[in-house]
């Protein structure tokens, strides 16, 4: 034990002799080396996989500029009951990185308290009157042209979309996640110049208390789902954010409408400011009565849609079409299938998604937005796979077709004319548009509404489904999307010609949305 002891010391005071002669070893060579060995995924934030390891590293640059950050769910759980579903979309965050020493913040902005449009101490004043959020620590690994590397894995493999707590809530049981059954998902791990995509599989553990959890899982107390995070580049300052006005059938920052205080406000003006939720659009020639857009707004239909159904959603959504041409677009909206291998989870793609449950449940369009504009960066749509055999069921309750063999084809033909309209419906949220539960009393004004089949009587004195929902779109939603998405040629006043398209809409249309008629 002496021999060896006094081998070690001789050998550490060498160590210590070579690093004075030659100063501090070069860390920054030993993790260049390192990752040259690891599979590098260039993009908007540059990744490492650790193949070996099972780390992802992430490499850090531009320290206090701001970027969005965007949480999923992308394989669910499965039940309505739980409201964890495929697809769903968790917050949208304005983040930064910040360093301190060996230190690496990610940090939320506080967004709720803003000075528009004042001077560097104005804003500095708000900022530091009100809290920010530090959402994860990194520590640093290693510097390399200006780049500091940290390990993302344990930020990745977090429950970022509190389904813990959902669980907890829905008394379910206490459930926490289990790194050992938890690891990154490579193949749905990517980066884009404009976007860098990460995904997980993160496994949940705990006692099962409840009911439900039994149903959907294989295992009750181990449930395993893919958490996906979205990191996404700035859109450019060029877009105008659109005021909210709660007249015009659109959707503010948030959904409770309450906006944002800005202490940048003349003395006497509202403190609260709110814009409204919508897509980039702009005509090739805003003088043009009519012109194509300098970029069309493309819908992604997913592919594990079946037919007849996957063509109603594309007829369906389809119909927004209509709204945009007489809003002075040509060929401003398209629908299609989602190309072959696309993520639809990745920002760049506004999703029509197919969502199965193990019951009926909410469909419902969701968006990712510049939290300082309100401009939409990509739709996404849930639609329940049961709402289809759901009318099917009402359409067979009202026909009674238990005489003979035949099954009318009458059955099929309204479920399907009922997932048009949902498709228009829940692609109207993600074009910025709250509901319009006035619509059914003014000849289907809007796709807005809550439909109920309209059911009539033929000469023969037998049920009529033909007219059960409508076609096309309504004037109500083309009359808001005048109002959101008009291009103004140069010099209009634009405050003044808005205000004018809603006092048209008003004096011909009823609007009742959610929070005149329930609590959201």
């Amino acid at each position: 034990m002496r021999r060896q002891y006094r081998l070690n010391v001789v050998g550490l005071m060498a160590a210590l002799m070579l690093t004075s002669c030659t100063g501090k070893p070069d860390a920054g060579s030993d993790l260049a080396s390192r990752l040259g060995d690891y599979q590098a995924l260039h993009g908007f934030l540059d990744m490492y996989w650790d193949e070996e390891a099972g780390r992802l590293l992430f490499g850090v640059k531009d320290f206090g500029q701001p970027f969005v950050y965007q949480s999923a769910l992308s394989h669910g759980v499965g039940s309505n009951d739980l409201g964890l579903d495929r697809g769903q979309l968790g917050r949208t965050r304005l983040v930064e990185f910040r360093r301190s020493g060996p230190k690496i913040l990610l940090l939320q902005r506080n967004l709720n308290y803003r000075a528009e449009g004042a001077g560097v101490a104005e804003r500095q004043a708000v900022q530091e009157s009100f809290a920010s959020s530090v959402i994860w620590g990194f520590k640093s690994l290693g510097e390399i042209n200006g780049a500091v590397y940290v390990d993302a894995t344990d930020f990745v493999l977090r429950d970022a979309h509190a389904i813990g707590a959902t669980l907890k809530a829905r008394q379910e049981g206490e459930y926490t996640v289990d790194a050992t059954r938890s690891a990154v998902y490579l193949p749905r791990t990517k980066a884009f110049p404009d976007n860098s995509e990460v995904e997980a599989i993160v496994t949940f553990s705990g006692t099962s208390s409840g009911e439900i959890l039994s149903t959907v899982a294989p295992d009750a107390n181990s449930i395993t789902v893919h958490m996906h995070h979205s990191f996404i580049r700035l859109p450019d300052d060029n877009y105008k954010p659109l005021p909210y006005d709660p007249r015009s059938g659109f959707i503010g920052l948030d959904y409770e409408r309450n906006g944002f205080r800005d202490y940048a406000a003349d003395i006497g003006e509202p403190l609260i400011t709110n814009y409204g939720r919508r897509h980039r659009l702009e005509k090739k020639d805003a003088a043009a009565k009519v012109s194509e857009a300098v970029k069309p707004i493309v819908y992604f239909v997913d592919r594990g849609v079946p037919e007849p159904v996957r063509t109603a959603l594309i007829e369906g959504a389809s119909w927004w079409n209509q709204a945009f041409e007489a809003a002075g677009y040509k060929h401003a909206f398209r629908v299609e299938l989602l190309p072959e291998g696309a993520d639809p989870m990745d920002v760049r793609y506004n999703v029509i998604q197919w969502v199965h449950r193990s019951t009926r449940g909410w469909s419902y369009g969701g968006s990712v937005v510049d939290p300082r504009t309100g401009e939409i960066i990509k739709g996404q749509v849930s639609l329940g796979s049961l709402r289809v055999r759901q009318d099917y069921l009402i359409a067979e309750g009202l026909l009674a077709p238990y005489v003979g063999n035949r099954v009318p084809g009458e059955m099929l033909e309204m479920s399907l004319a009922r997932i048009r309209q949902l498709a228009a419906h829940e692609v109207g949220h993600t074009l910025g548009l709250e509901h319009n539960f006035a619509a059914s009393t003014q000849n289907r004004a809007s796709v807005m509404d809550y439909p109920f089949p309209l059911i009539r009587f033929n000469a023969g004195g037998e049920l009529d489904l033909s007219a059960a929902y409508d076609v096309g779109i309504g004037e109500w939603d083309k009359r808001a999307i005048l109002y959101g998405y008009q291009d103004f040629a140069a010099g209009v006043d634009v405050a003044a010609a808005r205000e004018q398209i809603l006092k048209q809409s008003i004096s011909s249309y009823k609007f009742v949305a959610d929070d005149d008629s329930r609590a959201i």
